[in-house]
């Protein structure tokens, strides 16, 4: 109940001259787990709603898609990979306009998605995370901007079950992406 009225504060405070925006970015994903020898890499591709002013603050939400070539959580023997990973963020972001032609930002937000895995007692995976994202848009017209960003999350798996106990995993993850906006 605090996360929602902090939510809608915010957004109450946004100043007048608020846009909505659309954007799609691409991206490079590593991963790197803590508590075992694994790490993942594919091309990340996400698509985000916003309000807010480019020049001061703005709410973000997103949808990431992530195609998974990697056999991490699966252990059937028939399993290549486990499955592509559907995520959604919310991110709080603060543009800074030090007169120059970027506009440089701090994005801070969570997330949460799934993604299918191939076990005896499990058929799918969740996992949170928080992240921290530094980038800059550079405005081609008064509704289009370039944007170009490096993200790390914190992620957080949901307990695995193997059979005499649960384990689960955590991971570091680092996001260098571009991308395109749309402000209306």
């Amino acid at each position: 109940m605090k996360k929602i009225t902090l939510f809608l504060l915010l957004i109450s405070s946004l100043y007048a001259q608020s846009q909505v925006y659309v954007g799609v970015s691409s991206g490079v994903y590593n991963e790197s787990f803590n508590e075992i020898d694994a790490t993942n890499s594919a091309i990340i591709s996400t698509l985000k709603v916003g309000y807010g002013n480019k020049k001061a603050y703005s709410v973000e939400f997103s949808l990431d898609y992530m195609p998974n070539d990697s056999k991490i959580f699966s252990s059937s023997p028939d399993a290549t990979a486990d499955g592509d990973r559907l995520g959604f963020n919310v991110n709080l972001q603060k543009s800074f306009d030090f007169n120059i032609y970027v506009l440089p930002y701090v994005k801070v937000g969570f997330g949460t998605g799934v993604f299918s895995i191939e076990r005896k007692l499990q058929d799918k995976l969740s996992y949170g995370s928080f992240q921290f994202t530094l980038g800059s848009y550079l405005p081609l017209s008064k509704d289009v901007d370039l944007e170009l960003g490096y993200e790390v999350r914190h992620t957080s798996y949901e307990a695995i079950n193997v059979i005499v106990t649960k384990t689960s995993y955590t991971s570091i993850v680092n996001i260098a992406y571009f991308g395109i906006n749309y402000r209306f």
